[in-house]
């Protein structure tokens, strides 16, 4: 079960061959409904064009919002006028789709496997269709019950925090960089004031990028769980910033600019997130779970959710119903379960794995040191542990997990 939601499902099929799951099983990856490869498919070029010029743009200036709404409205209004319900494309179905290809292929009995958001798609299928569910395995755990907007400054507090905490515990990385949260929070606030405009190479050559680095910026690319910043490159990063280097980081900006136009379906990003995510919340929710996150941080920063700016704006345009009653729910269930998080994690806080297991007392939840977001295919031990779970549900090996830890940061001159 993918993450995004939105995301392509078909695009993590090397990450899990090398991860070694169908060594000895049929691996079975959905395109979910909505998604690429999927009919129809709710992807929107539209906002792929304006993300890409967004990155020259003050992430969260109102200016931005009013384009990225824009955006949204014409992707929205574009796929109504094809006869779409967008309010069909939420976890509630996506769920039962996964029960109907199970008996459609005549399958007994299954493991269940989702990282990201593929874990509240997953928690969700075991509370709703636990026939035929041999076992669950969530991989960077996203709780139905609490998932919200507000709920990701919580995360992005935990996995920032736990890089910096595993800096100090190396003696070269505390001595090179010895005020990290001190460093973010001044950063975020001089580029917040006096944001930078810079024109970086682009990815790969070609035509030179503009890009705008301000708070709001700043706060996302490390949220963005070594997709564009290594964790093991941000304390180096902060303190070249400081330094007056905004150069790795604005490296990382440039990879927004070059987007596979309608490979990534926004649209079921949306469908999601505004029936289940933000309603319940006000913009003020937001501002004060960020906060108590990141005392000290202004409020033009910390008023939107990380990884989805504007939000609130965003699904007053989408208008899909709010399905929070049927999907904020904790799952009870005694199917065995396992639970997979990174201590980097800033989009999924490594806690809420435990938390989720609560509920799940047939659960092994275990935490891998210095790893971020979708923790399988990057450290051998989860794999290790995840491969075993799937040969003895109810005794997974977890024996490497205390032998890992996190790697050497990256240390500059």
């Amino acid at each position: 079960m993918e993450g995004g939601p939105g995301g392509d499902a078909f695009g993590a099929i090397p990450f899990l061959i090398a991860s070694d799951v169908n060594r000895d099983r049929d691996l079975i990856v959905v395109a979910q409904r909505g998604a690429l490869h999927s009919q129809p498919t709710l992807a929107c070029p539209e906002m792929d064009r304006f993300n890409a010029y967004a990155v020259g743009l003050p992430y969260d200036a109102p200016s931005t919002g009013r384009g990225l709404v824009r955006a949204a409205k014409k992707c929205r209004d574009r796929l109504t006028a094809e006869g779409i319900d967008l309010a069909a494309y939420n976890t509630t179905e996506n769920a039962a789709d996964f029960a109907d290809l199970r008996r459609a292929l005549g399958i007994k009995k299954w493991n269940v496997y989702g990282y990201s958001y593929g874990t509240d798609l997953g928690l969700t299928y075991l509370r709703r269709h636990p026939r035929g569910i041999r076992s669950l395995a969530i991989d960077s755990v996203v709780p139905p019950q609490v998932a919200s907007l507000p709920w990701a400054w919580d995360s992005a507090q935990e996995g920032i925090n736990s890089i910096f905490a595993a800096c100090e515990a190396q003696p070269a990385c505390r001595s090179r960089y010895p005020d990290l949260s001190g460093t973010l929070t001044a950063q975020v606030r001089r580029l917040e004031a006096n944001p930078l405009t810079l024109t970086v190479p682009a990815p790969g050559g070609g035509t030179p990028v503009k890009v705008v680095l301000d708070g709001g910026t700043l706060v996302n690319l490390l949220v963005a769980n070594g997709r564009l910043v290594p964790a093991v490159d941000v304390p180096a990063a902060l303190y070249e910033l400081a330094d007056g280097n905004p150069e790795r980081l604005a490296r990382a900006q440039t990879a927004g600019a070059t987007p596979a136009i309608g490979e990534f379906a926004h649209g079921l990003t949306h469908s999601v997130a505004c029936a289940e995510w933000a309603p319940g919340f006000s913009k003020r929710d937001v501002l004060e779970a960020g906060r108590q996150a990141f005392p000290g941080w202004p409020d033009s920063v910390l008023a939107h959710a990380p990884q989805l700016p504007f939000e609130h704006d965003l699904c007053r345009v989408w208008k899909v119903p709010d399905r929070t009653a049927v999907q904020r729910v904790a799952i009870h269930s005694k199917v065995p379960a396992l639970i997979i998080t990174g201590t980097f994690d800033a989009k999924t806080g490594a806690s809420w794995g435990p938390y989720a297991g609560r509920t799940l007392p047939r659960s092994t939840a275990v935490v891998i040191p210095g790893i971020s977001h979708w923790v399988v295919p990057q450290e051998p031990c989860a794999a290790s542990v995840l491969l075993s779970f799937l040969a003895r549900p109810s005794a997974p090996d977890t024996g490497c997990v205390p032998g890992v830890e996190p790697k050497p940061f990256t240390i500059i001159p």
